[in-house]
């Protein structure tokens, strides 16, 4: 009993730490490292891609909030409605809104409704036509940094793996844009749902692999997270807010440079 309540206690003040150190991240130089690494600022016109609606705000709010902080221009492209429940309007409709409340511009924010690009666990994306896709917004935008998932796609849902693949698509077959790329590291169960914690284990894993473009960037506000997915109200469902109040994707993201 005794052992149970100093591990409870010992718990409940890690994570407090670990809150107060989001809370006050604005004041910290280390938060600023992503895309600055001591050189002067450069305002970058950032494409970050998702699968769905609801991606965004699930998996992608530290980043999305820091670089709306420090002034970069933010486009947003979802790849498919979300309509593998008949429900598709409506969830496009959530993303706009979910992305008012993350001050996205919504005149940069896409939502296609592509027949081969079609939410669902059967349905396989091909890489050839998600590499045209994105070629096509570079161009059109001016695009010079991507941000998406990584291999596994955070869940493993394999619309999220095939937007990544899209995306190495694209850069091997256009190797003289210089557009850089970085990806949302997966992570393990353990620490996907340890809440604020796992703030400290993003922060050791980029001090370990800072030699391969591994970078953390804290949520300066996590309200936001649980705003911006409250407007998904067709997937606010008991499950997906426990998902947001334990999710580490919640406090912290860990981007990694796609060579």
């Amino acid at each position: 009993m005794g052992l149970l309540l100093f591990f409870s206690i010992s718990l409940f003040i890690i994570w407090v730490a670990s809150l107060c150190k989001i809370f006050f991240a604005s004041s910290s130089q280390r938060n600023d490292v992503f895309l600055t690494d001591g050189a002067a600022f450069k305002k970058r016109t950032v494409l970050l891609i998702i699968a769905h609606p609801d991606d965004e705000s699930m998996f992608f709010t530290p980043t999305i909030s820091y670089l709306n902080a420090r002034g970069h221009n933010l486009y947003l492209l979802c790849l498919s409605l979300g309509n593998a429940d008949g429900m598709g309007n409506i969830r496009k409709d959530e993303l706009y809104r979910a992305c008012a409340v993350l001050k996205v511009n919504l005149q940069q924010v896409k939502v296609l409704d592509h027949p081969d690009l079609q939410d669902g666990f059967g349905q396989v994306w091909n890489h050839n036509l998600l590499a045209d896709i994105i070629e096509e917004e570079v161009s059109s935008h001016g695009i010079d940094l991507i941000i998406t998932f990584d291999s596994h796609g955070v869940s493993g849902h394999c619309n999220h793996r095939d937007v990544h693949y899209g995306v190495c698509k694209f850069l091997s077959d256009s190797p003289q844009r210089n557009v850089e790329a970085w990806e949302l590291v997966s992570i393990n169960k353990l620490r996907k749902y340890s809440g604020p914690l796992d703030i400290w284990s993003s922060k050791f894993c980029t001090m370990c692999y800072r030699h391969q473009m591994v970078r953390y960037i804290l949520n300066e506000d996590p309200k936001k997270s649980f705003l911006a997915m409250a407007q998904h109200s067709s997937q606010w469902v008991w499950f997906r807010k426990l998902f947001v109040q334990f999710s580490s994707y919640t406090y912290v993201n860990t981007l990694r440079k796609i060579k």
